[in-house]
């Protein structure tokens, strides 16, 4: 019988791939188990799957042992996972999964080389946050650096899609260009064409990798090397503003001479996505909401450029508000289908079936009728137990099937008749109100009218979820007497914003009010 080697004082190496499923990491762990097994070394590999919030992300730790450093006999003993502080080599294939490496302490200053991408794929808490529930990644980004010995980060998702491959061959290929692992590149190539699958695919990622790492490399200094892509402070500007298309290049210039330069980004992007949403008109009227508030505007100085800037980001996300007939635009739309195509990687044989899930309430089909008639509608017992039937439960429509597709179709295409629509008057009239408010706070307390913008956040979504923020908003609205006569009143008001943010049904605003006596009964 063979006795065990401990390896503690050994030329160990261990590496620890952190991937979520559909990532090809379980590939990657065995290419690299293929890699040192065909040139000199003993491995093994073990895999511990995580939860389906994060897509099924997984750990795939690896160990690798030189065959010459064992003694006739003798075995190494090799871990089953990872330990803290004691992994040479991390792998990552998203900034939170390595945010999620260095929680667990796989990451070492003095000894870890840590290999991740820089895109993001969004956890179920971060996607269903009333307000913007992202993780920041520049403090990612910052603990991740600060934690290695070696970091190299970027957009290896982005490498991996140019080249029509798995994320899985670019991190490879960005492992090879390194140089920690004791093997040369056309050792790292002949284990992806040992693998038999995917072979030409994964080279062109690999290569791809390879290049992306020697590039983000060079322009990297003192063992912490530039992060390609990301808005992290001193390290890259600002992604320049996307070019409005001929269509919408007359009001772009109209923008230009009519508003103060730091408002022209949020203005552009709001003109596009308005465009998008209804028609040029449409984007029209957004300007020339905010065009009447520049001139409303022009006696107040320096801070009517930041108010008008962030007027346009929320004007343009309140004018686009989401209705049925949105939701059946972008369900239809030929993009839709193509992406979806790309995210399971279908192929020219294979087919490809859409189910979504649908539960339209009386509420919504009123909001897209015209006006008296949805007014009627919501007010007539008899016409809603009529509707109560079709609205009960849920349904599923395949939008892959021709039945399917032509409903949605239908509904999408009642968008020219949106300007008659109940919605549509209701939140128009709600938009004007507020834009006054602000303005008239503006020459009062330009802080207090600038929390008056943001407010906007609140108002989302439709259904239930678009009626808990209206009623937030309003709360916060009806404090506005009080809040103008406190001199901390701004401070005050974003404080409400956020509980109201951080509690969907309301309960955690109706306890801000009544601490801060702006409610008239205790909430408990």
């Amino acid at each position: 019988m063979q006795t065990p080697l401990n390896p503690s004082d050994s030329p160990l190496i261990t590496i620890a791939v952190l991937a979520m499923g559909g990532e090809g990491g379980g590939v990657l762990a065995d290419w690299l188990v293929d890699l040192a097994q065909n040139n000199g070394y003993l491995a093994q590999s073990t895999s511990v799957p995580g939860v389906a919030q994060r897509t099924g992300a997984t750990i795939y730790y690896i160990e690798m042992f030189p065959r010459s450093s064992v003694p006739d006999g003798k075995l190494p003993v090799m871990a089953l996972s990872p330990f803290p502080g004691a992994v040479d080599i991390v792998i990552a294939s998203e900034l939170m999964e390595a945010g999620r490496a260095v929680q667990r302490g796989f990451v070492d200053a003095q000894k870890t080389t840590f290999i991740a991408s820089t895109h993001r794929v969004y956890s179920m808490t971060e996607r269903v946050a009333m307000g913007d529930g992202r993780v920041d990644h520049g403090k990612l980004i910052e603990g991740a650096q600060a934690s290695a010995k070696l970091w190299l980060g970027a957009n290896f998702s982005a490498v991996a899609e140019q080249a029509g491959s798995l994320i899985g061959p670019a991190l490879f290929g960005a492992l090879a260009l390194i140089g920690r692992l004791p093997f040369d590149r056309q050792q790292f190539e002949d284990s992806i064409k040992r693998s038999g699958v995917g072979v030409q695919s994964s080279l062109k990622a690999f290569a791809a990798g390879w290049q992306e790492a020697k590039a983000t490399q060079a322009r990297g200094s003192k063992g912490n090397l530039h992060l390609e892509g990301q808005a992290t402070p001193g390290l890259s500007a600002p992604p320049a503003l996307a070019p409005v298309g001929p269509r919408l290049q007359a009001l772009a210039l109209r923008a230009a001479h009519s508003l103060p330069a730091p408002a022209l980004e949020n203005t552009r992007l709001g003109l596009m996505r308005l465009a998008d949403y209804q028609s040029i008109d449409y984007a029209a009227l957004f300007l020339d909401r905010l065009i009447s508030m520049s001139k409303a505007l022009e006696n107040l100085g320096p801070q009517a450029a930041p108010l008008i800037s962030e007027t346009a980001r929320h004007l343009a996300l309140w004018m686009t508000y989401e209705d049925s007939v949105r939701v059946a635009d972008l369900k239809t739309r030929r993009a839709r289908f193509d992406r979806v195509g790309r995210e399971v990687r279908q192929t020219a044989d294979q087919g490809l079936a859409i189910n979504e899930f649908l539960h339209p309430r009386v509420e919504e089909i009123a909001d897209i009728l015209p006006a008296p008639v949805g007014r009627w509608l919501l007010s007539s017992r008899w016409a809603r137990a009529c509707l109560a039937p079709l609205t009960r439960k849920g349904r599923i429509v395949q939008t892959s099937s021709l039945r399917g597709f032509a409903l949605l179709y239908a509904i999408a295409s009642l968008r020219r008749w949106r300007p008659v629509s109940l919605r549509y008057t209701q939140e128009h009239e709600r938009m004007q109100q507020w834009l006054a408010q602000a303005v008239q706070l503006a020459y009062q307390q330009p802080e207090l009218a600038m929390q008056v913008v943001k407010a906007q956040q609140l108002i989302k979504g439709y259904g239930d979820t678009h009626a808990r923020g209206w009623r937030s908003f309003e709360k916060i609205i009806q404090a506005l007497p009080l809040l103008q006569s406190q001199v901390d009143g701004p401070k005050r008001m974003a404080h409400l914003i956020q509980a109201a943010l951080a509690d969907e049904h309301g309960n955690a605003l109706d306890k801000a009010l009544f601490a801060l006596n702006l409610h008239a009964q205790n909430p408990n």
